[in-house]
């Protein structure tokens, strides 16, 4: 079993054709300043850990940041880490895009040895972690399956846009969950989070993404 960090799992996510924050790794504050001068600032720092797969709870998390403060930032994010987990092995510091605002939903997939792999959806940020606004499918899932998942929860309406919010993009969100259930069936994935996949008016990004892989 092996967790892949934010970033390598956007790579996987990339190979199957999801959208994500485009990101590099910077192993000192000078490549961290120069990773934000090419994409453009404000970014987002995280830390990069195998070790790691709640960056937060350490102090390896920080949005928005301005060019001027990056590499501060780096310095930073590093003594936080290095004093909350001493042991981890870092591989630097991701500094990526900021995502531009919109629906943020969350996809899932586990695997269940009884009955393969479970595909997850459901709205993101305090809609799943209080009131668990979720649908699941057994893999694989077609497009049919993908649109009968998202209009099955509570927060459908939301979706398609309320008191004045732009509404999601409902095909981008399918066509993640096809691509995510089509990923199951040929990589060797025990858990995959997407948290949040933000949804715009066009199109879907992956922003934060984590995975365990045999």
């Amino acid at each position: 079993m092996r967790i892949l960090t934010e970033n390598e799992t956007k790579k996987l996510l990339k190979k199957y054709g999801i959208p994500v924050t485009e990101g590099y790794i910077a192993k000192s504050a000078g490549e961290a300043l120069e990773i934000a001068g090419r994409i453009g600032t404000p970014v987002a720092m995280k830390i990069s850990s195998p070790d790691i797969p709640h960056k937060s709870d350490v102090g390896g998390v920080a949005l928005g940041v301005k060019e001027e403060d990056v590499e501060k930032t780096y310095a930073e994010i590093m003594a936080h880490v290095r004093g909350a987990a001493p042991g981890a092995n870092i591989e630097g510091v991701l500094v990526q895009q900021m995502a531009t605002p919109g629906h943020e939903t969350i996809v899932g997939l586990k695997s269940d040895p009884q009955f393969g792999h479970a595909l997850m959806f459901g709205l993101g940020g305090i809609f799943v972690e209080i009131y668990r606004d979720v649908s699941f499918r057994v893999v694989p899932v077609e497009r049919r399956d993908a649109l009968d998942m998202i209009s099955e929860i509570k927060g459908y309406a939301i979706l398609k846009g309320i008191r004045g919010r732009k509404p999601a993009d409902i095909d981008a969100i399918a066509d993640v969950l096809v691509a995510v259930s089509d990923m199951a069936l040929k990589e060797k994935i025990i858990e995959l989070d997407i948290n949040p996949l933000i949804v715009h008016e066009r199109g879907a990004v992956a922003a934060d993404a984590r995975a365990m892989v045999e």
